[in-house]
């Protein structure tokens, strides 16, 4: 490589973002979960859903932000909290099917609507959050 034709830094390309930067990080992380709790707890849609969960959302409102941090790249707090990230056994006791999972995604969509996130981001994040619902499905 001569001299002239060194790249430089500024000549890279942006290293890619994680979802969790994508997201807004910790921050912007906890701020969808809060809103995805809120919409649950608030909308006709979420009914079903919402009458699996105990009154106070506080322990699994934090522990959808825990596992999600780990699972969209950003610090693994779930798994070093629980020592694993396996979904099905904490949602083992609940009758899960397509019309829960659906619920669940209404207020997963509806709180990135709510925040602002842009078309291409809520985008990206669609078809992961369909998977990750879908998988718990357990009829």
């Amino acid at each position: 490589m001569t001299a002239t034709s060194k790249a430089t830094a500024t000549d890279a390309a942006p290293a890619p973002q994680r979802p969790y930067d994508l997201a807004g990080g910790e921050e912007g992380l906890r701020r969808l979960v809060d809103r995805f709790y809120a919409i649950m707890d608030s909308a006709p849609e979420a009914a079903g859903i919402r009458a699996m969960h105990g009154a106070d959302l506080g322990p699994v409102s934090n522990s959808l932000f825990e596992y999600l941090s780990g699972w969209l790249g950003g610090p693994p707090l779930y798994s070093t909290r629980t020592g694993s990230v396996c979904l099905t056994a904490p949602h083992r006791p609940f009758a899960i099917g397509e019309s829960e999972r659906d619920q669940w995604l209404f207020c997963m969509r509806q709180a990135m609507v709510d925040l602002g996130w842009p078309d291409e981001t809520r985008a990206l994040f669609d078809g992961p959050f369909f998977a990750i619902a879908d998988f718990v499905r357990n009829r």
